[in-house]
């Protein structure tokens, strides 16, 4: 079967996550840089080989003390480790819109199994019909 290169939709797509802080309370933020490299067989989503990786230091959190904080050793240590890297190992479909992505994340150096959920917000096609983008969330 052919090989399809997804292209990622960058000003419809976003690199979020969520983590407990003081085990009360959760905090929300993003990556604003990142590049996600995505290959499948045809069409179908969950052949897809996907590589991201993210500028550490563009994380936010809507909290300027925060970021730089998690820019430091104690977090990130973004000047020694500038990105962050996720190669998936399997894509499982739950639904039309939701799947759930397994792989290896790698922060600091350090590699750790990780399962993602990632939102299918569709394929938008140029005037001739040629795939221009995909966006997930």
């Amino acid at each position: 079967m052919e090989k399809t290169k997804w292209v990622l939709d960058p000003t419809h797509s976003e690199l979020g996550f969520k983590i407990k802080h003081l085990m009360i309370s959760n905090v929300s933020g993003s990556f604003n840089n990142f590049q996600v490299e995505m290959q499948s067989s045809g069409d179908d989503l969950t052949s897809a080989a996907i590589y991201v990786t993210a500028d550490v230091a563009s994380i936010d959190t809507k909290n300027e003390q925060r970021d730089a904080h998690l820019r430091t050793s104690d977090f990130f240590e973004a000047e020694q480790y500038p990105e962050l890297k996720f190669q998936s190992t399997k894509v499982e479909k739950t639904d039309d819109e939701t799947y759930i992505v397994w792989g290896n994340l790698t922060i600091k150096g350090i590699t750790k199994l990780v399962q993602l959920s990632v939102e299918y917000s569709g394929v938008t096609k140029e005037i001739h019909g040629a795939v221009k983008g995909l966006a997930l969330q």
